[in-house]
């Protein structure tokens, strides 16, 4: 990482703007990019992302402005050691600092060793590809850092000089870097676990991962469990970029690549208001507004094709039936606001006493998935998930004869 990179990503993070910090140091944006991403990537962490095509600073980056701070003002103290007085010059001249933090450690290991060859045997380095770093260092710096004497190198005035400089900036980097390397050890002991966002707390997935969460801990597992619910788009995502070892969604579309097996089998049905009457699902599409998630997902993209096949004439369609990736806000469309929806029966379920469950004219079968990792925690994980919804749905279905027998 360099000097310059540092600066400018922390120019960054302050204006929130790349392009602002590429014609303030005259670089290109594409630059200034690349100065973020080897920092985000050197601490492990995402400092900034894009929302509606705009750059927004996350909650980390403040810690990380903290952190920079002492590297900047002693970047401030290289300017006056290399005589660049020029204040007005000083950001366009520190954007392009090429000296490199581990160049810098480097020159403080040679002024602690007071020897080259001592040093470059303790970084395992060829003493000649040592001495050519400092010699680059000291054109920079535009002194002599060391002078060689018979038993070793010895600090002159700029040389020490420059050591107060570069042990504030490597102290600095290294208490960054101490904060990232805790972080990805507490992330490598932790199972993350995503999920499709389930329609409330009574859920099977809700109980699902309470069972799971229960169990894992009693048992006292070295690897803490995490936690998340997103749309099943964004499941995906996340299982193929690591972020989650665990996936529970409804569709294995694009996770070929990931060992999946099925949660369990079960229809879909149409959730209508509970003060509705209309006993036919065509007549409930064509006369009510429809909300559900998008056809991203499976459950979308089924019930989407499922209605359209219903009411293809139906007038504004276009305008009134909406995509919700959140199965809270459709349920709650559909028990006060007079929408309908679909979903599995086994989702519907836990939610009969605030909606009307009407069954479909044809069976139109729903699968839910688990998909995970090559972890073992993982695999051990799914057992349990796969074990509790088995349950789950044997529970529900005993649940559900009940009530029919005793309607009947």
């Amino acid at each position: 990482m360099h000097l310059g990179a540092l600066f400018v990503s922390h120019h960054v993070l302050i204006s929130g703007s790349v392009r602002e910090t590429a014609r303030r140091f005259q670089l290109s944006p594409s630059t200034v990019s690349s100065a973020l991403h080897h920092l985000e990537t050197e601490l492990a962490m995402k400092l900034t992302e894009r929302a509606s095509g705009e750059l927004v600073t996350l909650i980390a980056s403040g810690r990380v402005l903290e952190g920079l701070a002492p590297i900047t003002a002693a970047i401030g103290e290289l300017r006056q050691f290399t005589g660049h007085d020029n204040a007005d010059a000083h950001d366009a001249w520190a954007s392009r600092i090429p000296v490199k933090i581990v160049t810098i450690e480097r020159f403080l290991e040679v002024a602690d060793q007071g020897s080259i060859n001592r040093a470059a045997r303790r970084l395992r380095l060829g003493q000649p590809q040592l001495s050519l770093q400092l010699a680059n260092l000291e054109k920079f710096l535009g002194g002599r850092l060391f002078e060689r004497q018979a038993q070793g190198s010895v600090l002159t005035e700029e040389g020490r000089r420059a050591y107060q400089i570069f042990t504030a900036i490597s102290q600095a980097w290294n208490d960054l870097k101490s904060q990232a390397d805790e972080r990805y050890r507490r992330a490598a002991r932790s199972l993350r676990i995503g999920s499709i966002i389930p329609t409330g707390s009574e859920s099977w997935v809700a109980r699902c991962l309470g069972v799971l969460v229960s169990e894992w801990n009693a048992g006292r597992n070295n690897n803490a469990i995490s936690l998340v619910s997103m749309t099943a788009d964004d499941l995906r995502e996340a299982l193929k970029s690591g972020r989650i070892d665990v996936a529970i969604l409804d569709s294995v579309f694009g996770l070929e690549s990931f060992r999946h097996r099925q949660l369990l089998q079960t229809e879909m049905v149409v959730i209508a208001p509970p003060d509705s009457t209309v006993t036919s699902v065509a007549d409930l599409v064509a006369a009510h507004p429809i909300c559900m998630p998008s056809p991203r997902t499976g459950l979308g993209h089924a019930a989407m094709a499922f209605s359209d096949e219903r009411a293809p004439n139906r007038r504004l369609r276009s305008r009134d039936i909406t995509a919700a990736d959140s199965l809270p806000v459709i349920v709650d469309l559909v028990a006060n606001h007079g929408y309908v929806s679909f979903l599995g029966r086994v989702s519907a379920m836990p939610i009969a006493d605030k909606v009307r469950i009407v069954d479909l004219d044809e069976h139109l079968p729903m699968s839910y998935h688990v998909a995970f990792n090559h972890r073992k925690a993982a695999a051990d994980a799914c057992a349990v998930i796969i074990e509790a919804a088995a349950r789950i749905t044997s529970e529900s279905v005993a649940q559900t004869d009940s009530v029919r027998e005793s309607a009947a």
